[in-house]
């Protein structure tokens, strides 16, 4: 037994303090008596009395402090502080005190912040293990395919062709932390998706992953030719359906591109002349039927929720008929999250189509003006606060209150130490930088190879 805990050690520490007390309340009751007394005999050169009396005084002082101590033992004695709240922050999968400490959203509750493990745990986790809390590590027999022989990767994401001399980006893989995602079978993976529609929905980013699919599965075909664009279609950053048919496997994999995911369209009457288009945050994006018959959907949005990409191009927000010109991006993004939600949970044969919702993909620009783009050989050892962003927390949020079924991809921790795989300079515009989209192959094979593990038979994981 704990000797501090003892109730003898508690009863003598009583004594000692009454004891105390005594001392300093019968040493203060004198020695404002005595203070103007002591001052004149100082002044006239007293010296006994100036060392008996600061003697006194000590003893006095020292007595006082000696009580306050027993109290404040006292008082942890009685009242013992709990360590629950800091446990349930270190649940927070990768997260670090300062980011506990420093992370704020507008309009947030401290309950949502303690509740933010608990959503990740519910959505992202596959199995018993959240295959989305991990580290990157090299691995030679990567990458899984060569760029140069798709031809559904873009020109602008194929680095190497490109002419970026390093590899080395090329060459790491996701180790989640507590178990392994199995090791990509193309041919397997076929098999499962046998008969089956993939839907890809979103923006740049969202072709960028449905690139990186076919590359990877195409890599399980023997007949190269029998892989074709179902429409003759030649992929194109504006195109807004591309599909691709495995004829071999009957499967289809379509990209949607909505960036947004709700309607765009002209505003009101009478809006102000700085108002060129409005979102309708209360309507789904016109083409938003077609996603429908679907077996798998995969969803992105966020990159283009911004003040550049909105306000400063006439862009602004509507719902019903009123024009919301003071809307918060954060907010406007989150009521067309509410819409899709909404949207999923009465539209969608969960018993039949399996959903997803991949969250922000961090970027690396740097400057004060983030426009800056300097692309590292490795990957970075330390997130830098990236593996946290406002937009992939609503996503949770919104997932984790729906009736429906939805997987979170939550991609944003793992990108954020991958400064060495994007873009960069070698793009089919090389003037002009980018640290938003990933070369392929790269990161994204990555989201496939988690994503596609999924319709893997239980206990292949």
């Amino acid at each position: 037994m704990d000797i501090w805990n003892s109730w003898w050690v508690l009863q003598i520490m009583q004594l000692l303090g009454l004891f105390s007390f005594w001392m300093s309340f019968t040493k203060f009751r004198t020695l404002f008596s005595r203070a103007f007394g002591f001052g004149h005999k100082v002044v006239k050169g007293d010296f006994n009395a100036w060392i008996f009396g600061s003697f006194s005084g000590l003893v006095t002082v020292g007595s006082f402090i000696f009580f306050l101590l027993v109290l404040s033992w006292a008082y942890l004695y009685s009242f013992p502080t709990s360590p629950s709240v800091i446990q349930s922050y270190d649940e927070i999968p990768n997260s670090s005190p300062s980011l506990v400490q420093s992370y704020e959203i507008p309009n947030s509750s401290h309950s949502f912040v303690q509740s933010y493990g608990e959503i990740l745990k519910s959505n992202v986790s596959m199995g018993t293990c959240n295959v989305f809390e991990g580290s990157w590590i090299r691995d030679d027999s990567y990458p899984l395919y060569d760029a140069s022989h798709c031809p559904f990767a873009e020109r602008g994401f194929d680095c190497l062709t490109n002419g970026r001399k390093d590899r080395g980006y090329s060459k790491w893989r996701w180790k989640p932390k507590n178990c392994d995602i199995p090791r990509f079978d193309a041919r397997r993976i076929l098999e499962q998706l046998r008969g089956k529609r993939v839907v890809f929905v979103g923006d740049s980013l969202s072709r960028t992953q449905w690139e990186s699919m076919i590359c990877l599965l195409m890599t399980g075909v023997e007949n190269k030719k029998s892989v074709y664009e179902i429409k003759g279609n030649k992929i194109t950053k504006q195109i807004r359906f591309l599909g691709v048919r495995f004829s071999s496997f009957d499967v289809r994999i379509d990209f949607y591109r909505s960036v947004f995911l709700v309607k765009p369209g002209p505003g009101p009457r009478h809006a102000p002349q700085r108002v060129k288009t409005t979102l309708r945050l209360d309507k789904m994006d016109d083409i938003s039927h077609e996603w429908i018959d679907s077996d798998v959907l995969i969803f992105n949005s966020g990159h283009w929720w911004t003040r550049t990409k909105l306000f400063d191009m006439g862009w602004y927000f509507q719902v019903g008929s009123s024009l919301k010109l003071g809307m918060p991006i954060n907010s406007a993004f989150h009521t067309a999250l509410l819409t899709w939600a909404s949207w999923v949970e009465n539209t969608i044969n969960t018993n039949r189509t399996r959903i997803f919702f991949r969250t922000f993909e961090s970027s690396h620009w740097s400057g004060p003006n983030r426009n800056s783009c300097k692309v590292t050989q490795r990957p970075r050892k330390r997130t830098n606060g990236k593996e946290r962003n406002p937009i992939s927390d609503l996503i949770n949020r919104v997932v984790k209150n729906m009736s429906a079924p939805v997987t979170v991809l939550h991609v944003t921790p793992m990108t954020a130490y991958r400064s060495d795989g994007h873009v960069g300079t070698w793009s089919d515009k090389p003037s002009v930088p980018d640290c938003s989209h990933w070369c392929l192959p790269g990161v994204p094979d990555m989201w496939n190879e988690i994503l596609l593990s999924y319709f893997l038979p239980k206990g292949a994981n």
